[in-house]
């Protein structure tokens, strides 16, 4: 079954907001994981107006599940990795001061910076991800640079799914079989919520994660977190 790790960006978001400890990260953590939640993400960027650098060795202490950095590999954000040792590191191009993660690397272009950069982390014992779309080159570009998995940016099929849901998914069922054809893990993420995630997981039967925060945090509001993770759990159990 795909596991669902939960990203707590939105819940940083909060407490930044009040310049206090509320809501408390570490406890909702804990919660997520008490409710279902197979893994914890966070995704620090260099302005920390989430999550912040002090906030990773206070998660990599009590996180149970697995634990999952994504961000772009500045020195900073690779030092910060090789320190605390996730389960998992996912590599983002977002340049600093995006609004969100909205495409994927270019594995071609990028083919020397990634190499080394994975290497280092797969050195550490640290499973690798690199964010991509759909491009069979890309994925394959992936797979040349060393990475263990891939993460598909999935904002193009939220966008597309209510229009026509199989032409949505089209693209990413082929890289899903490109990604099993040369033995290269498979996660996905962005935009996925309770109306688009069992149609995706049911497309895709060798997705192994997916990471869900900003949906999850919004559907949390109207049902409470822990219903919310069971319900988007139920969603990967149907697929």
């Amino acid at each position: 079954m795909t596991r669902l790790s939960v990203n707590l960006n939105k819940v940083a978001l909060i407490r930044n907001s009040r310049g206090a400890n509320q809501p408390d990260l570490l406890k909702v953590a804990k919660d997520c994981e008490a409710f279902g939640a197979e893994g914890i993400t966070v995704h620090p960027r260099p302005d920390q107006r989430h999550i912040r650098y002090d906030d990773i060795p206070l998660l990599k202490e009590m996180v149970t599940t697995e634990f999952n950095i994504e961000g772009n590999p500045t020195k900073a954000f690779i030092d910060l990795v090789l320190k605390n040792k996730p389960h998992q590191v996912t590599l983002v191009p977002d340049k600093p001061g995006a609004l969100t993660s909205d495409a994927g690397w270019d594995t071609v272009k990028e083919k020397e910076f990634l190499s080394d950069v994975l290497k280092t982390f797969n050195t550490a014992g640290i499973r690798t991800s690199l964010f991509v779309g759909t491009d069979l080159k890309m994925i394959n570009g992936a797979k040349e640079c060393g990475a263990d998995r891939i993460e598909l940016y999935t904002g193009p099929y939220a966008k597309n799914y209510t229009a026509d849901r199989a032409l949505a998914v089209a693209d990413f069922k082929f890289a899903a079989e490109e990604a099993q054809k040369i033995n290269i893990g498979l996660n996905a993420g962005h935009d996925l919520n309770l109306k688009n995630l069992t149609y995706f997981g049911e497309s895709l039967t060798n997705l192994l994660e997916v990471s869900i925060g900003h949906a999850l945090i919004i559907d949390s509001l109207y049902y409470g977190l822990q219903n919310t993770i069971q319900m988007y759990l139920k969603c990967l159990k149907t697929a």
